[in-house]
């Protein structure tokens, strides 16, 4: 692990924002925001609830508009100003609830909305999606019985990896990930993990992955990003003491809060 730290320390910026800004009327969502993730590298952004972490998510993939700041994709300054821009950068986005359609196969939702058609009658093409959806979830240890199966049947795990999986083939060179383990057990975590393994280890792709559970975010990161009131108040790489450090800094935020006067 640290000496792939040392390798991605070297490594130029994927992304990184400058002075983002955001206030939704008097409610400052986000100030002052400054954040980068490598090439290579699986970034851990972690904060309670309102924390600002879902207004940096939307501001980055497009779907809201940052009040002040810059954003700069390899190292190049970027307006990112929707969702499709967003993703012509190679910016994709997994959230919690998968974007999946239940009653369609594997394959149908590895190629969603970008099916292959046969021309000139834009029939589809079955065969090469089915073909194709196979060589990519083996291509990243993707186990699955069939193709074929609806997504209706798999685990919530297998389901995870599915929509990790779209996103990557959609030439994702920069991935969100909301809460990619909320909801799993150890087995099915443990999954998700290893192909996160295996994606940190392809090198092309950046990850920044948003979570609550500090110690899933420590066993898989090599950063962490700590968001609190609209700030990051914290930027370590990982390293064995940060679980205790982290729990310390949100313990000592919780005991300040209870004690200051109920208005």
């Amino acid at each position: 692990m640290q000496e792939q730290q040392t390798a991605r320390g070297d490594a130029p910026d994927a992304i990184r924002v400058e002075g983002i800004a955001k206030s939704f009327g008097p409610v400052k969502a986000l100030r002052n925001i400054n954040l980068r993730v490598r090439q290579g590298e699986i970034l851990g952004l972690v904060g309670d609830n309102g924390a600002g972490k879902s207004t940096l998510i939307k501001i980055i993939t497009g779907y809201i508009q940052p009040d002040a700041g810059t954003i700069y994709i390899n190292g190049e300054p970027t307006r990112i100003r929707s969702v499709v821009q967003a993703r012509s950068f190679g910016i994709e986005t997994v959230y919690q609830d998968l974007a999946l359609v239940n009653e369609l196969s594997v394959y149908h939702n590895m190629f969603l909305r970008r099916e292959l058609v046969h021309r000139p009658l834009g029939l589809l093409n079955n065969g090469a999606m089915r073909r194709l959806a196979r060589e990519h979830l083996s291509n990243i240890g993707i186990k699955l019985p069939s193709v074929d199966t609806p997504i209706a049947m798999l685990s919530g795990g297998q389901r995870q990896a599915i929509a990790i999986a779209r996103a990557v083939y959609s030439n994702a060179r920069i991935l969100l990930l909301d809460e990619p383990l909320a909801a799993m057990g150890a087995r099915e975590g443990a999954q998700i993990l290893n192909l996160l393994r295996t994606l940190r280890a392809r090198g092309d792709i950046s990850i920044i992955m948003i979570a609550h559970n500090y110690a899933q975010v420590l066993e898989i990161c090599d950063r962490v990003n700590l968001l609190q009131h609209g700030e990051i108040t914290f930027d370590r790489e990982v390293e064995p003491s940060l679980l205790e450090e982290l729990n310390n800094i949100v313990m000592n935020e919780y005991r300040l809060g209870s004690a200051r006067p109920q208005a």
